[in-house]
């Protein structure tokens, strides 16, 4: 795999981040992919963040540690938000020099499809780096496990990774990518599609401490609200195909803003 910056002779630098935090399988595995195709610059939770979407912090300070510094390789860890660790690297780290060619976040344990895309803070950091002007893409496999096997996405990642580099596309770009947890050969192809409208259902088991205080478990279910459609990120994970759906930060509710022009407020 092989990314060169237009009109230079040296490796393009690539920041890469996640919410699985720094000592995920996953993070471990896109540094592996990525090494030999430019100058890393990684920024990672020192823990788990799953589920922090676009959260920073505000409330405490922030702290930043070195723990490695290779050639073309270096490994900071924050204590904050993937998101925080975004802006630090991009405000702090880069502030008043190179910008990163490339944003990458993941890979993540587990998926981040339909309306997940709300809810991840792998996305979450994702889109937060396309804010900088880049191109970003955020990798998710369909594999929650801590010891996962990511064989099929070390196949898929540099494909698409070249790819956004070769077709230089319009800014902002955020990608989101999910991959099956499923072999190389058993993979149909690459899918570009959009996000399945669907929501969460969300279960909670009240459960007691040896105290006799009440406690609670969360769980719940997905709800596909277009199982019938074919151009959907849920329709091609489901049918062995890996989705790519570009994403955008604009929630505007056109139809309904066409709508209330006719309303007597």
């Amino acid at each position: 795999m092989e990314i060169r910056e237009e009109n230079m002779d040296r490796k393009p630098l690539i920041f890469i981040t996640n919410d699985d935090g720094i000592h995920a399988k996953g993070l471990e595995t896109l540094i592996e992919i990525l090494r030999p195709a430019g100058r890393l610059l990684v920024v990672a939770p020192e823990r788990g963040q799953s589920g922090m979407a676009h959260a920073i912090t505000m409330n405490r300070p922030l702290t930043l540690k070195k723990i490695a510094d290779e050639a073309d390789l270096a490994v900071h860890v924050c204590n904050g938000t993937p998101v925080d660790c975004v802006k630090i690297a991009f405000d702090y780290l880069l502030s008043g020099g190179e910008y990163p060619s490339l944003a990458v976040s993941g890979i993540n344990h587990g998926s981040n499809s339909a309306i997940n895309v709300l809810y991840s803070g792998t996305m979450g950091a994702a889109v937060e780096a396309s804010f900088y002007g880049i191109p970003s893409i955020g990798f998710s496999i369909l594999d929650h496990a801590e010891d996962a096997d990511f064989a099929t996405a070390a196949h898929f990642v540099p494909r698409i990774v070249e790819t956004v580099v070769r077709e230089k596309p319009d800014m902002p770009l955020c990608l989101n990518v999910n991959i099956p947890c499923l072999p190389v050969e058993a993979i149909k192809g690459i899918r570009t599609c959009r996000q399945t409208r669907g929501f969460w259902r969300e279960d909670f088991e009240r459960r007691q401490d040896p105290r006799g205080n009440d406690y609670y478990w969360l769980s719940g279910h997905f709800c596909n609200a277009e199982t019938a459609a074919g151009d959907t990120d849920e329709w091609a994970l489901a049918h062995g195909y890996v989705s790519v759906v570009p994403v955008q930060v604009d929630l505007t509710d056109y139809r309904q803003l066409d709508a209330m022009k006719n309303w007597k407020l």
